[in-house]
């Protein structure tokens, strides 16, 4: 038995940290390991000719909940940057979320009367009756034909892999529509990127005398060990996985990036265009300067290519696909894993939950308060 630590945390993202660092201030000792070659797993940033740039993707530090950001603020200074993608659509392009802006470029109106009668004219020619069936008919009851078309059908199908008629309607359920001239994609209180990048966040919360981090170590290649060795494990990958698939798998979407350093100082005027036509292989473009300002190399900008692919064994998973029958199958695992007593699931994988950072840090410290406070 391992007499050292307490606690073995199986990755080293946001779950994982938080939980590392509230139960290193609690006096516990804390082995956290990750298979990457770097900690803060999908949020990692690193320094590219002095822009931040978003090694997985585009990640918009966002919440409503006070607690949560003064958190988060312990170990960063956040600017005030502030979501307003574009959706490019066959070189037409229209203001994110569906706003006054992307009414008028698209037909015209001025006013709020004047868009909101443009789309019911056309929920009513749809013909859609009773609670929508499916992300296709939802989408058309919130916001009419021609935007469905243009901005949500084809990036929707490329983003899941399958038609719109056949994803879920809830997917798309709270899909923001303002009828004000806002381009602000979220509703919530607070908004930014941490200044100088989020790995830091990560590493000041690992950063405790409680604390050793190893990278490269696949939790897999050793779990025997590492079971027999730790008396309480987080883990924080693929739920079904640790169970070695025997329930069958849980489906995930996947991702490749295709980043490239480009010789110009801005190469397309915002941090993130979409790309909502079904032709263009990617879904997203991002420009990683325009997360701060511009700030980098005046001669050089890094953009992203995002592209996403079929999950299989192997890749990296990085969506939930949280239709009825995984959520089903998921709920199986979770009795599973309930009955694991030295083991917490927790994270996106090991909750199979679409989480956004700021729900990750409050799942994290939901798990911290139910496993110091319930006297274990």
């Amino acid at each position: 038995m391992n007499e050292k630590f307490d606690y073995l945390i199986v990755g080293a993202g946001l779950f994982g940290a938080v939980f590392a660092h509230e139960a290193a201030l609690k006096g516990k000792k804390v082995k956290v390991i990750e298979k990457r070659d770097h900690i803060a797993g999908n949020i990692y940033t690193k320094e590219v000719a002095g822009i931040q740039v978003h090694q997985y993707g585009a990640h918009i530090f966002h919440t409503s909940d006070r607690a949560i950001w003064n958190y988060v603020n312990q170990f960063a200074e956040f600017n005030r940057y502030t979501n307003t993608p574009v959706a490019n659509y066959h070189g037409e392009m229209y203001n994110l979320p569906f706003n006054m802006n992307t009414f008028n470029k698209l037909w015209g109106v001025r006013t709020p009367q004047e868009a909101a009668q443009k789309i019911q004219e056309q929920r009513d020619a749809a013909k859609i009756s009773g609670q929508p069936r499916n992300l296709e008919e939802q989408a058309i009851t919130l916001i009419g034909t021609d935007i469905y078309e243009k901005l949500i059908k084809g990036y929707t199908e490329k983003q899941w892999g399958q038609k719109a008629t056949e994803l879920p309607a809830f997917i798309i359920r709270r899909l923001p529509v303002r009828y004000t001239y806002d381009n602000n994609y979220f509703n919530d209180t607070y908004q930014g990127i941490p200044i100088g990048g989020y790995t830091q966040i990560v590493a000041k919360m690992l950063d405790h005398p409680n604390i050793d981090v190893e990278t490269n170590m696949d939790f897999f290649a050793r779990k025997a060990e590492y079971l027999a060795d730790y008396p309480k494990v987080v883990f924080t990958g693929m739920i079904d996985q640790f169970f070695d698939y025997q329930l069958g798998e849980l489906a995930y979407r996947s991702l490749r990036f295709e980043t490239e350093t480009l010789p110009v100082d801005n190469y397309q005027g915002n941090a993130v265009i979409n790309y909502t036509d079904a032709e263009t292989p990617f879904t997203r473009i991002i420009e990683h300067k325009h997360f701060e300002f511009g700030k980098g190399d005046d001669n050089q900008t890094v953009i992203t290519k995002e592209y996403p692919v079929d999950w299989k064994r192997g890749d990296e998973p990085y969506y939930p696909v949280n239709n009825q029958t995984n959520n089903n199958l998921y709920k199986q695992y979770a009795k599973l894993g309930a009955k694991q007593d030295q083991i917490i699931f927790g994270g996106r994988l090991g909750q199979y939950r679409y989480y956004d950072m700021h729900q990750v840090i409050h799942a994290a410290l939901v798990t911290v308060k139910a496993e110091f406070e319930s006297g274990k």
